[in-house]
């Protein structure tokens, strides 16, 4: 994992002196809240619902137990005793007070941690695979260049104020668990006659106008990447639009221009910014590299977990659903599930995050790692240790099976915290996931991502659900869209909106519907998007709606 430099130190020091001075300000009366506004935004806090909210950045997902601990002690000392793990690896706290929200920057920064960069018309947090660094199908470990982009945007003097906010994510693996092709900038490591380099996407982006990123280079030296980088957001710097916010996104810019028009601005500045670079770039890379290097994970027997295997039904599911390949044979990467049937998804109290970190140090060298599925992600336990690292996560409601079926539900906040949203979300989730429990369908539907956006801003990334849920307001009356056969994978699809919406009390009626025809309707082994692909939206359509309703 990386550690901060004296420079990386003294940075985020000051940064949060800055922001102690600010805040007081704000209290005085000095500044007022339009003043104060851009300036807590530069800082992750946002003002929402029904108090304010602060997004912490978790660069690439990677957190050390010491690190989780703090999250905890925050979340008890100045929230409600609970934090939020998002789509975009962070992790909000939903209910601090501002005159407390200095010393829980300070108290980020004892452990290395910030909320730079969370908000605002900036680059944003840069995100990865969880599983990066530990995957068996990796061509790298994504994360050294990660952190090289980290620290080249930010507080990047020429990219403090994009037309609207700029996401990059990478992904080391052709299994694409970052959704690369739903940001900005997407970056695939891809290898070419031995050598390593990215094939860059650009233009993607979901919200109310989804769009599915388009390449831009094939391949891209990885040397190449930072003056890469710079020269696609300078390209969209000059180039995006500023009259409306609705258009404003890279994506709208690729759109208007075509991508061979944006293709040549970015070549042309690309030529310009190559020069700048000298290849300390590249020292510094290798250097971060260093620190990425496989933790010292002796040898181990697997006997004991293929007894448990076994013998025990209950670890069986858990390590059929939670667990993926590691590099190493006798260890496994375990996901640790925060949607128990029922449960607030991505949500984890105090004392979870402190098991966590404790299993952490116990079984995988202190790593964790938060998932683009709002899952906590434990990378390198040996196989051996299994067992009883799942006898106590089921201790503390941590050891539910269900990572990729349908209960592991993609959600936003919804309209119970967000001042944006127009329906809720939360209570759908937990609605949908207890029901097709009670109704034991969950198993034999097997993989299918259901994602719940409470707004068009598509938090919930509902656009590339299998089953894609939209609540809207209809004359103060929430009204659910769905749509259907949306894949974030590298064969990324936008659903299809299916038609009218449903009232809240008919979406789990219509899902159930939706799904027992599936069940009637597949080929053995199929999954719900392949058999929508294969049969095409009528037969689904008309399970969903009925025929007297689909006549209408």
């Amino acid at each position: 994992m990386y550690n901060y430099s004296d420079f990386d130190e003294a940075f985020v020091r000051t940064r949060a002196a800055q922001f102690r001075a600010q805040v007081e300000r704000r209290l005085s009366g000095a500044l007022t809240e339009d003043e104060f506004r851009p300036l807590r935004l530069m800082n992750g806090l946002y003002l929402q619902l029904h108090a304010y909210m602060l997004r912490v950045a978790i660069p690439y997902g990677t957190l050390s137990a010491a690190q989780m601990r703090q999250l905890a002690m925050i979340a008890e000392r100045w929230d409600r005793g609970y934090g939020h793990f998002t789509t975009r690896q962070n992790i909000q706290f939903n209910w601090p007070k501002l005159t407390d929200v200095p010393e829980i920057i300070d108290a980020l920064a004892d452990v290395q941690m910030h909320a730079i960069q969370t908000s605002g018309n900036t680059i944003r947090n840069v995100t990865t695979d969880a599983f990066a660094g530990a995957a068996a199908d990796e061509i790298a470990d994504p994360r050294p260049w990660a952190e090289l982009i980290r620290q080249w945007s930010s507080d990047h003097a020429e990219f403090q104020f994009l037309p609207r906010k700029f996401k990059i994510a990478i992904t080391g693996s052709a299994q694409d668990r970052a959704v690369i092709r739903a940001h900005d900038v997407g970056l695939q490591l891809v290898e070419r006659d031995g050598e390593i380099g990215f094939r860059v996407f650009v233009g993607g982006g979901l919200g109310r106008t989804p769009m599915i990123g388009q390449a831009l280079r094939d391949f891209l030296p990885a040397a190449d990447i930072l003056p890469y980088l710079e020269a696609v957001v300078s390209a969209y710097n000059l180039a995006g639009r500023r009259d409306n916010k609705y258009k404003a996104r890279i994506k709208i810019t690729v759109f208007e221009s075509g991508i061979e028009a944006f293709r040549a601005a970015v070549e042309q500045e690309f030529a310009r910014t190559r020069a700048v670079f000298t290849g300390v770039d590249q020292q510094v890379l290798a250097a971060i590299a260093e620190q990425f290097a496989l933790p010292d994970l002796p040898a181990r027997e697997t006997a004991f977990f293929e007894k448990t295997l076994a013998v025990d039904p209950a670890f069986a599911a858990f390590a059929r659903h939670n667990l993926a390949p590691h590099r190493r044979p006798d260890y496994a990467i375990v996901t640790v599930s925060l949607k128990a049937h029922g449960a607030e998804p991505g949500d984890a109290s105090a004392d979870q995050m402190r098991l966590l970190a404790d299993l952490s140090e116990r079984y995988s060298a202190g790593e964790l790692r938060v998932s683009h599925a709002q899952n906590i992600v434990l990378p390198h336990v040996a196989k051996d240790d299994l067992p009883a690292l799942f006898t106590a996560l089921v201790s503390a409601g941590l050891g539910t099976a269900n990572v990729g079926l349908i209960s592991d539900i993609i959600a936003c906040p919804g309209m119970d915290y967000c001042a944006l949203a127009t329906a809720r979300s939360i209570p759908l989730a937990e609605e949908i996931a207890t029901h097709f429990k009670a109704i034991g369908l969950e198993e034999e539907i097997g993989a299918l991502a259901i994602k719940i956006s409470g707004c068009i801003n598509a938090c919930g990334h509902h656009h590339v659900g299998g089953i894609g849920i939209l609540g809207l307001d209809r004359a103060g009356v929430e009204n659910y869209q769905i749509t259907l056969g949306g894949d974030p994978g590298p064969e990324m699809a936008i659903g299809e909106k299916m038609g009218p919406g449903f009232a809240y009390e008919e979406v789990t009626p219509a899902l159930e519907r939706l799904l027992r025809a599936y069940l009637a309707l597949r080929a053995e082994g199929e999954s719900f998007v392949a058999a929508f692909r294969r049969l095409g939206p009528a037969p689904f359509k008309e399970a969903l709606y009925g025929e007297a309703r689909h006549a209408a």
